[in-house]
């Protein structure tokens, strides 16, 4: 989970902060100022990414489905490991969401309007 998590959010930092995109809005790639890339596509509701390490010629992907309230999310690290997840909206605008780690770890998160736990 701390790899997804990390490459979740430094794909977000980079696609906002220095990245230069082209494509469109449902096939685009990214380059970040130090060489890395990323590659998204949309297909109905689906969303395929795969990202690669400049530096070290590692790469990742992953691919999130998407249904009504509930997502599932599958993935491979830099390091060939799996993970998953699933996530799924609770009533109250909050959410739960659970799975294994890259690691083979379980986890689980439910959040609301107080908090995560």
């Amino acid at each position: 989970m701390k790899k997804f998590l990390a490459a979740t959010i430094f794909l977000s930092a980079s696609l906002s902060a220095s990245a230069n995109c082209f494509g469109s809005g449902n096939f685009y790639t990214c380059t970040d100022d130090s060489g890395n890339s990323y590659t998204v596509n949309k297909m109905g509701s689906s969303t395929y990414v795969q990202g690669n390490n400049a530096a070290t010629g590692s790469s990742w992907s992953q691919e999130t489905h998407r249904n009504g309230g509930t997502s599932q999310t599958y993935g491979r690290d830099a390091d060939g490991n799996s993970w998953n997840s699933t996530t799924y909206k609770t009533p109250g605008g909050g959410s739960t969401t659970y799975g294994t780690d890259s690691n083979g770890n379980p986890f689980s998160r439910t959040c609301n309007r107080f908090g995560c736990y």
